[in-house]
């Protein structure tokens, strides 16, 4: 699709339509752990059944991303995000209307593969829609807001629910939702990718991988890591995507062609955003907990008092987008990576049962700058290390790595914190976080020098032209 046609959908519509639908779908990660007491209040339940409401979204949504952009790529992005969206609200809705336990999870499942399909395509639609000489100030805003709603889950989920009810965290989607899917019939341009036909096998054998590791890294600190299912979720999850590997390096259209990964580019920012999710899912899972159930503060107060956190990429990452537009965006996420690291090892130094806020601020502070310079360039470093017409595979393959890696953190610094420390007083807390926290810190490092392997950006690359066929960024010759 020409520049002029992208044009003529708006760039400025663009982004606010792609990016109030991407916080939606990633707010909807975190926004019901905060909620859980007041659903099992109202709805019952054993805590097996609980902690399904949380991951029965989670699997939903990892497992059909890479299907979601294809679909998008074969039958239109546009159609395809609309009919994602509208399937996101429409699920939300009926979890606000759950009459049980086991219709939420039902919920929470529609929910998440409405969001698998809407999520991968929002990428792929600014990119259209927006020149690209000014696609890192785009990516900027749109990653300061994707950015605020993964941090920001517990705070809107906590405040929802303690100030209105729980079934306001699905019933806030459904007007933005039934706004957005109008605006987005009208002001969106129709793009498409490659048109090849979609790859069935691949799907299947991606989608059944991904949902069996996920599920046993999900099930595996409540039933044991040597638990028969979860055992058999994570090798045959595993083989699976072994399968998906040497079919896809075979097969005429393969959904994710293995050459993608000969970039250097594609490869390292794929692997430091799994890295930098794995560290920062597992470090807001514990230090949510931590200020509630250690310092005493509700889910409110936590919530306000991690705002220099979770507030950050809202004030930073634009400016991190303008950054990589004149320096690339290799140094500004290497930077931001190490910047997490150094700030989620800095509170594992200085929490302790009661700990005062001003002792663990620099900690946030250094943490949100870190993530906020993150998730701008990073997003315009997946867009440009692929051909255009593969921006959608790129997208879903990212977006699904995050979200493996967000699960695979949770999982691992859960295992940690069992294992050092429990529940049973602050100090057996604090004692279970640390270690866990300087796991966290050390995988975002690894992130961070993961980033570095990306190659520099070519400086008569800066200057390309907006209808130049090859990727922004230098794909590696060996």
């Amino acid at each position: 699709m020409s520049e002029q046609t992208a044009r003529r959908g708006g760039a400025a519509w663009a982004l606010v339509i792609t990016s109030v639908a991407g916080f939606m779908a990633a707010l909807d990660n975190l926004v019901v752990t905060t909620a859980l007491p007041s659903i099992r209040e109202d709805l019952g339940g054993a805590l097996h059944d609980l902690e399904w409401t949380v991951s029965a979204y989670t699997l939903t949504f990892a497992v059909l991303l890479m299907f979601g952009a294809a679909l998008g790529d074969r039958f239109g992005r546009r159609r395809l995000f609309v009919a994602g969206l509208a399937v996101f609200t429409g699920a939300s809705a009926a979890a606000a209307m759950a009459p049980g336990i086991d219709s939420l999870i039902a919920a929470r499942a529609v929910q998440g593969a409405g969001a698998a399909v809407m999520m991968p395509l929002t990428l792929t639609l600014l990119t259209a829609a927006v020149p690209v000489a000014k696609r890192g100030m785009a990516y900027g805003i749109w990653g300061a807001v994707n950015g605020l709603a993964v941090a920001s889950g517990p705070l809107v989920g906590g405040t929802l629910t303690e100030h209105l009810s729980w079934q306001w965290i699905f019933w806030l989607n459904v007007p933005l939702g039934l706004a957005l899917i109008p605006l987005a019939r009208l002001r969106l341009a129709e793009s498409h990718g490659t048109g090849a036909p979609l790859d069935v096998p691949g799907t299947l054998l991606a989608s059944g991988g991904l949902f069996g590791i996920v599920y046993g890294l999900v099930r595996g600190p409540a039933d044991g890591w040597t638990g028969s299912l979860v055992l058999t979720g994570l090798f045959a999850g595993s083989a699976l995507l072994a399968g998906f590997v040497l079919y896809s390096t075979r097969a005429a259209n393969p959904m994710l062609p293995m050459r993608l990964f000969r970039s250097r580019a594609f490869s390292g920012i794929n692997a430091a955003s799994l890295l930098m999710f794995l560290g920062m899912f597992g470090s807001i899972f514990l230090l949510s907990q931590y200020m509630q159930g250690v310092l005493g503060y509700s889910p409110t107060e936590a919530g306000l008092r991690m705002l220099p956190w979770t507030g950050m990429p809202m004030l930073v990452a634009p400016i991190a987008g303008i950054l990589a537009d004149r320096v690339g965006g290799r140094p500004v996420v290497a930077t931001g990576l190490f910047l997490q690291a150094l700030g989620l090892g800095y509170m594992s130094v200085v929490a302790t049962a009661d700990a005062s806020y001003v002792s663990q601020l620099p900690a946030l502070i250094i943490s949100g700058v870190g993530m906020a310079l993150f998730f701008a360039p990073a997003s315009h470093l997946v867009m440009s290390s692929v051909r255009p017409q593969e921006q959608g595979i790129a997208s879903g393959a990212n977006n699904a790595l995050r979200e493996v890696g967000g699960a695979l953190g949770i999982a691992v610094m859960a295992s940690i914190f069992a294992a050092q420390g429990g529940y049973e007083t602050g100090q057996t807390f604090v004692d279970g976080m640390r270690p866990a926290l300087v796991v966290g810190s050390a995988v975002v490092a690894l992130a961070g020098i993961a980033a570095l392997l990306i190659p520099r950006r070519r400086r008569t690359e800066r200057q390309a032209t907006p209808s130049a066929p090859e990727p922004v960024l230098e794909t590696a010759s060996h």
